[in-house]
């Protein structure tokens, strides 16, 4: 994990490899670049025309884009890298907070990945308040994550790099209590982020549900959070029929994983509950070819729980939260689930299977059943659910649905304070009866228009009475087939993390319900 400091030493007289530097474009709506806070010094080196140099090689201030120069005369580290932030904040220059959040955070990741190889960057990105340095720290330690770890050496084959080692972050105040803090929360929670997605990457053949679950009890005897891990034999006797019905066609038997943060000091409960496929085949109704190549990320949603809990733990936050991980593996076999079976959930309710691709909503209805008996204040869950949310959304936003239409905005707006993309999606009950079933209560299936909210639909009916409940379909933004921007890696990216993170935090402080 790359290291993450606060110095308020001069950027002239640092030891490092780098200096990251922000340039933006112009407010004034032409193509001249303007140099942002924080940058000063190394602007006064090149007698105030750094601005002008970047634009002699090309550069425009474009939100992401990197270039490399060589540093002033008289500068111990040897390059200056200048990433841009986009669009310059119309009140001035002068105001460093004026800057997008996620564009300083984005910034920050887009130099740290360009710095794969370096042993040490500062960054003299705009830093107004504790908050930007968390932000800034944020985005340079999410953007430098490299899963390596099946590669030789443990170094990026491509270019044969190791992700840059320390970030040290210039206009920091190392002895304040709030920087020091934001560093905290910023180290915290972008070390469980990128062990979620460690998680998503690692190959199904390494990743079953009793492997997962082994992560899952060492990371909680670490922090302290009290596990429960419910193998075949207590699935079976507890009448768990969603979990066992998609799990019975592999060799690698599932599981559902109950892990309890508790704070003496705790108000209010949550209940968070991750979708953990760790391979999805389609089972049965096997999914056609160019499909399943990366369907070892079908857990990220228990693994954004898993990671969500632990850094409540880590942040020593005042409130109980509850992760359920519910996991399995969906394979056709002889012992698999067909469509037309009828499984017994664990609520007591029956499912008709008639598709055992859509064996997410299966796994989370048992979850959502067993954390309902706890009785919490809320529950989110988070899944890779379905092909139609990413029809509807794309690849970088994920829906969100509730049955509380003020908690399903104030997601919402958390997930757009942390920088993560959401979108607001409704629960049509016209779309409920096509799930009717002459067989069962429900089938696992209705229309297939809107298919997104369909799933959600379902998911409800599992959801205890008067519990309010949240429901995330990642399915977009949880894997990044494409080219890596920002802080966003190829590859699994730890979507939903940060979003139920701050949940967490806006509940322990009183603002959330």
């Amino acid at each position: 994990m790359t290291a993450l400091t606060l110095s308020t030493a001069a950027a002239s007289g640092l030891r490092a490899d780098a200096i990251v530097v922000g340039v933006a474009k112009s407010p004034k709506g032409d193509k001249g670049l303007v140099v942002a806070p924080g940058a000063e010094a190394v602007d006064k080196g090149y007698d105030g025309r750094l601005a002008a140099v970047l634009e002699t090689l090309g550069a425009s201030g474009a939100e992401g884009e990197v270039t490399k120069l060589p540093a002033p005369s008289g500068f111990k580290a040897p390059v200056v890298v200048a990433v841009g932030l986009g669009a310059a904040p119309e009140d001035g220059q002068d105001k460093g907070a004026a800057f997008d959040a996620e564009a300083l955070r984005r910034a920050a990741g887009a130099a740290a990945r360009a710095l794969a190889g370096a042993k040490k960057a500062a960054f003299a990105l705009p830093i107004a308040d504790a908050a930007d340095a968390g932000t800034i720290g944020e985005g340079a330690l999410l953007g430098a994550y490299s899963f390596d770890a099946y590669k030789e050496n443990g170094k990026n084959a491509k270019n044969g790099k190791a992700p840059l080692a320390e970030v040290v972050l210039l206009g920091g105040k190392p002895r304040d209590k709030a920087f020091k803090a934001a560093v905290d929360r910023a180290v915290a929670v972008t070390e469980e982020l990128n062990r979620a997605r460690d998680l998503i990457n690692t190959p199904p053949n390494d990743l079953n549900p009793e492997s997962f679950a082994a992560v899952a009890q060492a990371a909680a005897k670490e922090h302290g959070i009290k596990v429960q891990v419910l193998d075949e034999k207590a699935l079976t006797k507890g009448g768990y029929g969603g979990i066992l019905g998609v799990g019975a066609g592999s060799a690698a038997a599932p599981r559902l994983v109950k892990l309890s943060y508790t704070s003496s000091k705790a108000k209010k409960h949550l209940a968070f509950v991750g979708k953990g496929i760790t391979y999805d085949s389609g089972g049965i109704s096997l999914k056609p070819a160019g499909h399943n190549e990366t369907m070892k990320c079908d857990m990220s949603g228990a693994a954004a729980v898993f990671a969500a809990v632990v850094a409540a733990a880590r942040l020593g936050l005042e409130v109980n939260v509850t992760g359920w991980l519910a996991l399995a593996e969906n394979m056709p076999s002889g012992t698999a689930t067909r469509p037309g079976d009828v499984l017994r959930m664990y609520s007591g309710k029956t499912v008709e299977v008639l598709n055992t691709d859509a064996e997410g909503r299966l796994v989370l209805a048992d979850a959502l059943w067993a954390a309902s008996e706890d009785k919490p204040d809320a529950i989110v869950d988070v899944a890779t659910l379905t092909g139609a949310m990413m029809l509807a959304l794309g690849n970088r936003l994920f829906g969100v649905m509730a049955n509380d239409d003020a908690f399903r905005t104030a997601i919402v707006e958390a997930a757009e304070e942390v920088g993560e993309d959401s979108w607001p999606m409704p629960l049509p009950e016209h779309l409920r009866k096509g799930m009717d079933s002459p067989t069962a209560d429900i089938a696992n299936m209705g229309e297939r228009m809107g298919g997104g909210l369909v799933a959600g639909l379902f998911l409800r009916e599992f959801v205890g009475e008067g519990i309010t409940w949240a429901h995330l379909d990642i399915a977009g933004p949880a894997f990044n087939e494409a080219a890596p921007f920002g802080y966003t890696p190829k590859g699994g990216t730890g979507t939903a993390v940060r979003t139920l993170v701050r949940l967490a935090e806006l509940t322990a402080a009183g603002d959330l319900g």
